[in-house]
This record gives structure tokens, C-alpha cells and sequence, in this order.
């Protein structure tokens, strides 16, 4: 996409969905998780360049596995030429959180893995042996 076109200062919501992929539901689903805050023209949303940040943000946040509560809190948080260390350090312990639950996962995945392993191994032996 051109960066004149990113400037632009309204965008429609087919216009976001088509640049990010994904569905006018799920916009007008981050809308009603007041993520986002279009403005009306009759049945049509306007959407910001703010709108358009706030769904990259939110969209980014969701692969990195955070909740939408938790993105709202972070984006929120942000105001432009505001002191940003207080966001940055929400957001380090947040990060900090899910990789401490994501390495307890991963570990979790791991004993089960070996464990049906072991089971497979059992089962194995013991079919070879009939």
C-alpha cells in the first residue's frame, strides 16, 4: 500500500479489513470490546488513522497471545507525547506474565509428550509380543 494512502485521515472498514486481513466482523467485534471508536455517517463507520493504529496494535497483541483486555489496557495507557515509560513497563510485565505462562505450557506439552511416549512404547512391546 502507498504511504500517502496510509495517511489518509478516514478509512471505511472494508478498506481496514482488506489491508489487515481480516473480517468486518471481527472490526466491528474489537468495536464492541472498545478497542476501536469510528465515527457515524448514518449506518457507515469512519474510521481514524488513530482506528487504523489501534487495530494494528490490537492485531499485533493478539499474536503475541495477549487478551483484548490486556490490549486495551496497553493501547489506553499510550497518549502521544505522554511519558511512555509507564506503558513500556505495563507492557514488559505483561510480556514477562505470558512467557512465564508459555514456558510452563511448553514444559507441560513436553511431559505429556513423553509420557505417551512411554505409553506407546509399553503398548508396542506388548503387541509384539502376542
Amino acid at each position: 500500500m502507498l504511504q500517502r494512502e496510509k495517511e489518509r485521515a478516514e478509512f471505511s472498514i472494508g478498506e481496514l479489513a482488506d489491508e489487515f486481513d481480516v473480517t468486518p466482523r471481527a472490526i466491528r467485534f474489537y468495536e464492541d470490546q472498545r478497542l476501536l471508536a469510528p465515527k457515524r455517517e448514518g449506518q457507515r463507520r469512519i474510521y481514524s488513522a488513530r482506528d487504523r493504529t489501534r487495530l494494528k496494535l490490537t492485531l499485533r497483541g493478539k499474536r503475541l497471545g495477549l487478551t483484548l483486555s490486556e490490549i486495551r489496557e496497553l493501547i489506553d495507557m499510550y497518549e502521544p507525547g505522554r511519558d511512555e515509560r509507564p506503558q513500556l513497563e505495563r507492557f514488559l510485565a505483561v510480556l514477562e506474565s505470558h512467557k512465564t505462562v508459555l514456558l510452563q505450557q511448553r514444559s507441560d506439552l513436553e511431559a505429556q509428550l513423553s509420557e505417551l511416549q512411554a505409553f506407546e512404547k509399553k503398548i508396542r512391546k506388548q503387541l509384539k509380543g502376542d
